[in-house]
């Protein structure tokens, strides 16, 4: 059949030149509605792709969360600091309700003087009243000083705290004894109370008590709520505000590995008459740490693991769902040759259970594999004078008895030990 021509002169009206040739477009929002009717006529299908999606990336952080929450308290809990760190607790109000403090004038020479001790102090809390604040002005406020601590403490705290000064220095023994009204503050208190500088001579006021600031601390290694307070001497706090209605401490610095020792006797050194009133915190004990260690990383890897297997569970039902829509000619057949619904669901089921079974068993054996082998373990059948690891089937008895009986084999093998 021959085309039709067009008459020579003639213009199809569509084809005019002078008309503007209009293109094929789609909005933003036929195209979203196209999405999401794409999406909601399979339910069952986009919710197992999108959880497989939010399970890939769950997991990913989830990860990086529970490695990073297990190192921190793994160094939380032992580093070089903390392990030369005793902390004695007053407990005396649970023996005797009237005693104020229990620590003696001279906790910190007592507890000096045993071996192993570098650096020693007592400290507690002051108790303001409400209305009381922290200010570098004699008059009206500076920065909100409500939210100060004020911190009673003994020359060696602030030692023992091992302080990187900004400016100045720290009071000293003779500070103590003399009942001076100095004070340390750290570089945060300083920037809120507006002092930048010590040569002045700048002053604190703590209600209507004046002190005057010889020092600023950037940094501490021990007690880092010591950068956010402002720390008297104990003797001077304890003449101006009386003696704390609890909560004193002792914080003790050791030379490694005295530790223990130290917190054994602090307490008879303290007070050789009433030990009890003190409660000496040593350092976690090294077979202590490893087994709490152990402990948090199997935790970890065993919580790991079930997130793969449930990502694992996921991902088998996802590919199953796909197989079952790909597979709807093969169900239709199967139901007009008399097959039930349980039949056809226990056929998928079964598949399943037999794809998930053989990959993780040799998913698990290659890994078993390569584990050992990373870790050097010998293999688990392999003859002691062979330099090679056989196969299982050759290990036998009758194979070391070159084709004598299992019995007469193990016999023989025994002898010659022996002889050796």
């Amino acid at each position: 059949m021959k085309p039709l021509r067009r008459a020579p002169g003639r213009r199809r009206p569509d084809l005019d030149d002078d008309r503007p040739v209009v293109l094929s477009q789609l909005r933003w929002r036929d195209l979203l509605s196209e999405a999401l009717a794409g999406t909601l006529q399979r339910p069952a299908r986009s919710a197992l792709t999108s959880l497989g999606t939010v399970l890939g990336v769950g997991t990913f952080v989830a990860i990086l969360g529970l490695t990073a929450t297990a190192s921190s308290q793994i160094d939380d809990r032992f580093n070089a600091l903390s392990a030369t760190e005793v902390t004695v607790e007053d407990i005396a109000r649970e023996h005797d309700e009237f005693l104020e403090l229990s620590f003696p004038a001279d906790a910190d020479a007592r507890v000096g003087r045993l071996n192993g001790v570098r650096h020693a102090g007592v400290f507690w809390s002051v108790r303001l009243d409400e209305d009381t604040t922290v200010r570098s002005a004699p008059v009206g406020a500076s920065g909100d000083g409500r939210q100060i601590q004020v911190v009673a403490a003994s020359s060696g705290v602030l030692r023992a705290a091992v302080p990187t000064l900004t400016e100045g220095r720290i009071f000293d023994a003779w500070h103590d004894t003399a009942h001076q009204r100095v004070a340390v503050i750290g570089a945060g208190v300083a920037a809120r109370l507006g002092i930048t500088t010590l040569e002045a001579r700048p002053a604190v006021f703590i209600g209507d008590e004046a002190f005057t600031v010889i020092g600023i601390v950037g940094d501490v290694r021990r007690k880092a709520d010591l950068l956010l307070s402002v720390v008297v001497p104990r003797t001077t706090a304890q003449q101006v505000w009386g003696a704390p209605d609890g909560g004193a401490k002792m914080l003790i610095e050791t030379q490694a590995g005295a530790a223990a020792q130290v917190a054994s006797e602090a307490a008879v050194a303290l007070d050789p008459a009433h030990p009890q009133y003190f409660k000496a915190v040593p350092p976690l004990d090294p077979k202590e740490l490893r087994t709490e260690v152990t402990g948090d990383l199997d935790q970890l890897f065993l919580l790991l693991a079930a997130i793969c297997l449930f990502i694992g569970t996921v991902g088998i039902a996802n590919t199953t769902l796909v197989a079952v829509l790909e597979r709807t000619g093969e169900i239709g057949l199967r139901r007009a040759l008399g097959a039930h619904g349980r039949h056809i669901t226990a056929q998928f089921l079964a598949e399943s259970g037999a794809l998930g079974t053989l990959g993780g068993q040799r998913r698990g054996l290659r890994l078993r594999q390569r584990t050992g082998l990373a870790h050097r373990c010998v293999p688990f059948l392999r003859r002691p004078d062979s330099e090679h690891g056989l196969p299982a089937r050759r290990q036998g008895p009758g194979r070391a008895g070159h084709g004598v009986l299992p019995r007469e084999g193990i016999q023989q093998r025994a002898v010659e030990a022996t002889d050796r």
